[in-house]
């Protein structure tokens, strides 16, 4: 720590700090449009101007002198900065009259009115009025693609969205060409951007040079409702802000949570909203003389009751999809198992993963912040890219730090956005590995903190438990579990996944898992189930809980309309097992319900009736039954015997090759197959990003 004065208050400090966030950790407020928490220092806007006690005669850049810069009195007296004198508010002043010569007036028509930082420090530190007579300059907006917007006339230079896209996203999409008055960012090769976290620079961008496309024209910020939510898209639990006006969901933005996705967001998360509108479910529908009418609830539930009367218990089962809540899960298990049956799974991709073998097996142990202690990396049949996107940035931001990280791959040979070592394609490498044959055996071996990341490429095979039981074996063998280290971990895609897992959303004893209740089941419950096979349901009787008409709904022979993740208040667990809880946005559309409502009604016409009558009843005998989903935000830790557990697994491998199960990222579930911006998203992609501009 060290001492520094700052207007005139002695405050301790770390001595790494900037001058800058030195003076805010002494309570001064210091504009900036150039420095970013997270990205490299650029100190190329000037706005942050203080007068170093002491220092030269004229005025300081905070953001790129450090505390370690200054220097102390002549009798040791503490550094000492000010930033409030007549010098700091005269070259702020001026600073901020250079940023306005070009700078049109859009304010009326811009999209970033009401949260600019331009027009609020302009307001706070600039002048009322402009002594320059000449033309404004003119630049040429840019197409970088359907998401991100561009008018840049009002670009200031602050390189924010530079240093992001090449640092945290891992590509050098945009860059700053010419010099002086030609200085412009651009794309270079006038394309779409092809980064899936491209949508951040929209949150960075000080001003309104870069804005969200979809958005664009639709509502002012002071006119929307913001509600504090968990993104459901993958398996991360992202934290998000839901802002909609009425019921409609307007725009989602990312909230800052350093332990799970800093303040970044994937674009499928942001950009998802238009399909929260489109091909909803919003009444009951039966199926009659082969296609489906529009029906009441009663007339729902009686078909429903009719089917499983005419069913044997042992030939019901239910099905979870991957956006599917907790509190839905466990009451549909309460329901199908009051009807006799054991038939019900959320592991709709065939994942190997048993929760009898404890929660260490199946959970990202060493957690997402952990990803930056790691120095020794292997990824077993995963593209996280793709599949987590937000927790790829992490791992990239582990390989920039000064040290080294070794990153080795088994499986596909993609873009990852950092350099790996391919170590091969399928079991037979893993095989070689847990032998303790290969160069990168002896990486994982010597490192402090190595860490094993198992995708689900790798489980939903026909021998995912083999491979799930050999990479186990590895971590045992190269130490990646020892004293105060876990890092053995499971990257899941789907956020029902771990929260199903939790509550045992498994077959019981004699009960059948997907691919047992596909093949020969009476009546199928699917919630929000669409990831699935369904021709292999043929004679089944149907019944979707979902909000989209999507692959479930045009199968069903009975469809119930639910809620979406914006619509209801659910908890959710992500990848590390960190439990957290969605907030209600608005209501679900026409007759739609939340789920375990709509189940909770249908257990009344079949007999059985649920043991609670809301929501909080239902999340009390939840939390009775597994005390750790009370504790939101918190990880309750896997053991490390689990893992010894997970090594038993044996069985016979395939030479098959891993491959990820996200095909197109943006197509991944119902909301986003409904979504217009998704759908152009991924026409882009599959033809390479070369659409010119419109």
């Amino acid at each position: 720590m060290a001492k520094l004065k700052v207007d005139g208050n002695e405050i301790d400090v770390p001595d790494h700090y900037t001058l800058l966030q030195a003076a805010e950790a002494g309570g001064a407020e210091v504009p900036r449009f150039c420095f970013h928490e997270r990205l490299s220092i650029a100190g190329n806007c000037r706005m942050c101007l203080i007068e170093v006690k002491g220092g030269p005669p004229k005025p300081a850049a905070s953001c790129a002198m450090g505390v370690r810069d200054l220097r102390p009195g002549p009798n040791g007296e503490a550094p000492e900065i000010f930033t409030n004198t007549p010098m700091v508010k005269k070259a702020r002043e001026g600073v901020m009259e250079f940023l306005l010569i070009n700078h049109p007036l859009d304010c009326p028509i811009c999209d970033q009115g009401g949260e600019c930082d331009l027009q609020d420090q302009a307001m706070a530190f600039g002048v009322d009025s402009s002594r320059y007579q000449e033309n404004k300059r003119a630049v040429e907006d840019k197409y970088i693609g359907p998401l991100v917007k561009t008018i840049m006339n009002r670009c200031i230079h602050c390189t924010r969205c530079v240093r992001f896209t090449t640092e945290v996203a891992g590509i050098s999409e945009l860059g700053l060409i010419g010099r002086g008055e030609d200085a412009e960012i651009t794309t270079y090769l006038e394309q779409a951007m092809t980064s899936e976290l491209q949508g951040n620079v929209v949150d960075l961008c000080p001003v309104g040079a870069l804005t969200s496309k979809p958005f664009a024209f639709t509502a002012r910020p002071w006119e929307l409702t913001k509600t504090e939510s968990i993104d459901v898209m993958d398996a991360v639990g992202s934290a998000i802000r839901v802002d909609s006006r009425g019921r409609e969901v307007m725009r989602i933005m990312p909230r800052v949570n350093d332990q799970v996705n800093e303040e970044w967001i994937s674009d499928k998360t942001r950009f998802i909203w238009d399909g929260l509108r489109t091909q909803r479910l919003d009444r009951p529908y039966v199926r009659r003389n082969g296609s489906l009418a529009p029906a009441t609830w009663p007339e729902a539930f009686a078909a429903i009751k009719d089917a499983v009367a005419k069913s044997a218990p042992d030939q019901i089962g239910a099905i979870a999809g991957d956006l599917a809540a907790v509190e839905e899960m466990y009451a549909l298990k309460l329901l199908i198992q009051s009807l006799g049956s054991q038939n019900v799974d959320c592991r709709q991709d065939g994942a190997a993963l048993d929760p009898s073998l404890g929660r260490g097996s199946y959970i990202f142990n060493p957690t997402i912040e952990g990803i930056e202690q790691a120095d020794a990396i292997l990824i077993v049949g995963a593209n996280p890219r793709f599949e987590a996107s937000v927790l790829n940035a992490r791992i990239r931001k582990r390989y920039r730090m000064t040290e080294p990280l070794a990153v080795g791959v088994v499986g596909e040979a993609v873009d990852l956005r950092y350099p790996y070592e391919p170590l091969g394609a399928g079991p037979e490498t893993l095989k070689e590995l847990a032998a303790g044959r290969g160069g990168f055996f002896d990486v994982l071996k010597n490192a402090k903190h190595p860490m094993i990341i198992v995708g689900q490429g790798a489980l939903a095979r026909p021998d995912g438990a083999a491979v799930l039981g050999l990479a186990a074996k590895l971590a045992e063998a190269a130490g990646v579990v020892k004293d105060g280290w876990n890092g053995f971990a499971v990257l899941h895609t789907a956020a029902a996944r771990v929260g199903g897992l939790d509550i045992g959303f498994v077959p019981g004893e004699g009960g059948r898992d997907v691919a047992g209740m596909l093949g020969g089941s009476d009546v199928l419950f699917l919630l929000g189930a669409d990831e699935l096979d369904l021709a292999k349901a043929e004679g089944a009787f149907v019944v979707y809980i979902g909000t989209h008409g999507d692959r479930g709904a045009h199968r069903a022979d009975v469809i119930l309309p639910a809620a979406a993740y914006t619509e209801k208040s659910g908890t959710y667990v992500n990848t590390e097992g960190r439990v957290q809880q969605t907030s209600r946005a608005g209501f679900a559309p026409g007759d739609a319900r939340e789920d375990w409502a709509i189940l909770r009604a249908l257990s009344d016409v079949l007999g059985k009736r649920l043991p609670f009558d809301s929501l909080a009843q239902l999340r009390a005998s939840l939390h009775q039954a597994h005390p750790h989903l009370a504790e939101i935000d918190e990880i309750l830790p896997g053991s490390v015997a689990d893992i010894g557990k997970a090594a038993q697994l044996g069985g016979a491998l395939t030479k098959t090759a891993f491959a990820s199960p996200v095909e197109d990222f943006y197509l991944t579930n119902p909301i986003a197959r409904a979504s217009a911006v998704m759908a152009e998203c991924s026409a882009l992609a599959r033809g390479g990003f070369k659409q010119a501009a419109e």
